[in-house]
Formats: structure tokens, sequence, C-alpha cells
């Protein structure tokens, strides 16, 4: 399949969402609310659960399915007050001493001005700095789409894994497109060159593993082996090994 079907397929109907992989992982799911500072995020679904017995804490993000619902979560095009609702379920899973699973699927941050006069870039930029010093361990998973700063930000982790027929860029075919040649009709072309796609950023070193398509039980468990791996490391092994592992990219 060529790089822009992927793209388009990822932004497709009926695509399982963020909540349905929650539902069917943790069904012990408690939901929590608001930044401690504006108010909530509807865009970002946060709470504590169980995974496979293992206390976790969940952050993602979501789309919706029906017209409705998407417009109740702004279609996973986050504002700040939902990377700050993260970042509060992140600092509050290292007091607990919880794992942090992190389920990424938007097109990127929104980029309306009230989100701009609320501190946008300032949220997503806290969220990459905390996520690098976290002492706990933290696996991104990118569901569907996987764009821009707004993915980024629940992406600092010490595993990026991918469903297979998602993708994960710092911007858009189009948006590279125009960017480059002033011609979005060149999306195909631009995602080609932006090597978007699970198996080209798996041997890239990007992300670390490809995930099956609809199968929240697979995650699941592999979710349950590989939290158990890190969270047998110190706090200073583990910090050391994430710290490691962005500066190897690009080498």
């Amino acid at each position: 399949m060529e790089d822009y079907e992927i793209v388009r397929g990822a932004r497709g109907d009926g695509r399982l969402t963020a909540w349905d992989y929650i539902r069917s992982m943790i069904p012990d799911f408690f939901e929590l609310h608001g930044d401690r500072l504006y108010g909530d995020d509807e865009a970002v679904v946060a709470g504590i659960g169980t995974l496979n017995k293992m206390p976790v804490s969940v952050i993602g993000i979501e789309k919706g399915k029906t017209t409705e619902e998407r417009i109740k979560h702004n279609f996973g095009s986050a504002h700040p007050e939902g990377y700050r609702k993260a970042l509060r379920l992140m600092k509050q899973a290292e007091k607990f001493r919880r794992p942090v699973v992190c389920l990424v699927d938007t097109a990127g941050a929104f980029c309306g001005i009230d989100a701009e006069e609320h501190g946008q870039g300032r949220a997503i930029a806290d969220c990459l700095f905390e996520m690098s010093k976290l002492k706990t361990p933290i696996v991104s998973v990118v569901l569907g789409e996987g764009g821009s700063g707004g993915a980024l930000a629940l992406s600092h982790s010490d595993r990026i894994w991918m469903i297979e027929d998602a993708y994960y860029s710092v911007v858009s075919p189009e948006s590279c497109a125009n960017i480059l040649w002033k011609d979005t009709t060149r999306a195909a072309e631009a995602a080609e060159m932006l090597c978007l796609t699970a198996p080209k950023l798996q041997k890239l070193g990007l992300i670390d593993r490809i995930c099956k398509k609809d199968d929240p039980a697979q995650l699941a468990g592999e979710l349950a082996g590989e939290l158990a791996v890190l969270s047998a490391m110190s706090d200073e092994a583990l910090l050391e090994a994430r710290y490691r592992r962005f500066r190897r990219i690009g080498y």
C-alpha cells in the first residue's frame, strides 16, 4: 500500500479509537478530569486502572466516531488544558509508581486563537521536558494518526509503538507539499519522502514495535510484558536508557 493511502486510511471511519482500546484493555478504568488551572479538554481522555492486574495511568487522544462525538472531542485536536491534564496524570503516576500508557491518535494539536492564548506551545513543551525525566516507565502507541507536535507531546517515551496501518510524522503530507512546492496536490509524493509508515520508521529506529490492527487483547498483553520489564529497571537506568534512545535518532 502506498504511503499516502496509509495516511488516508488512518483518517478514515471505522477505526478503533482510544476509548475502544481503553474499554477493552482496562475494564476498571476510572477517568480523571481537568488541568487544575483552566479547565478540562474532551480531546484527551486520562485516568487510572489495571492492565492485566498491573496498575497503570492511561492517557489517550480521542477523536470520536459519530459526528456528535467528534465535535465533543474536537476531532482529536487537543487544547493546552488537555496536555496539562496529561502531564498532571503523568506526575501523579510517578508519585504512585504507576507506569504510563499513552494512546496517540491526532492530526495535531488545536491551532485556534484561544489555544494559543492559553499557552499551547508551552503546554506541549512542558510535556516533552517533563517526560524526559519522569521516573516511571512510559510506552506510547500510535493508533491511527500521529501528527505534528500534538502527537510528539505524548511520545517522549521509553518505547514508541505503532499500529501496523498508522502513520507518525512531524507534519502532514499536505502541509509538507505546501511548504516545499506550494502545491498540496503533491501530498502523495510528500508522504513518500516523509517516511511516515510503521515499517519505514522501525527501520530508521524511530519506533520500537509494530502492533496488530484491531486487536486490543494482544496489545494489552504486549504492553503488560513491556511495562514489567521497564518497571524492573532502576530510576537511573530507566532515565539513562530513555536519554540514549533519543540521542541515537539520526545516527
